[in-house]
């Protein structure tokens, strides 16, 4: 199982009069509301998370993994989608992740990206689009865990 995981307006919730701040490693804080409803869905489905996000090149697997464990997220893996070299939008990123993935099965996307409304049906089905000043809440666990709970089936 697998959580493809945006960051901002999902575990930083977008503030138009503020700015995030940086923690002593070099990335924003979360909300701890995003991070109580992320260890729900992780503990309720053991799904491991996969990186959509535009930082997801900023720095190295290992870092990640200590950005996401000093923030209370209690991972030891995480991995992130191909590098985005086209400069593609999160929805082709995320299509194209799709199409290069036959073997994936269970997963549910977390983000924010109104531009992801234009996936297929079929991966459309699986996301659950946060308000980007709201972020990832309490409210999205039972919507998570029931896409995580639902195997996909492939047309």
């Amino acid at each position: 199982m697998l959580i493809l995981l945006d960051i901002d307006g999902v575990m930083v919730r977008a503030k138009s009069w503020e700015s995030p701040q940086a923690l002593e490693d070099g990335f924003y804080g979360f909300d701890q509301r995003a991070v109580d409803a992320l260890n729900a869905i992780i503990a309720g489905s053991e799904a491991e998370i996969v990186l959509t996000t535009s930082h997801k090149y900023s720095f190295s697997i290992d870092q990640w993994v200590n950005i996401f464990n000093n923030r209370g997220v209690n991972i030891s893996t995480i991995s992130r989608l191909d590098r985005n070299d086209n400069h593609k939008n999160r929805k082709d990123e995320i299509a194209n992740w799709f199409s290069n993935s036959s073997n994936v099965q269970d997963f549910v996307i977390l983000d924010d990206d109104k531009s992801l409304n234009g996936l297929s049906p079929i991966l459309k089905d699986r996301l659950i689009l946060t308000s980007a000043m709201v972020g990832l809440t309490k409210n999205h666990i039972n919507d998570a865990l029931s896409i995580l709970a639902t195997p996909l089936e492939r047309v």
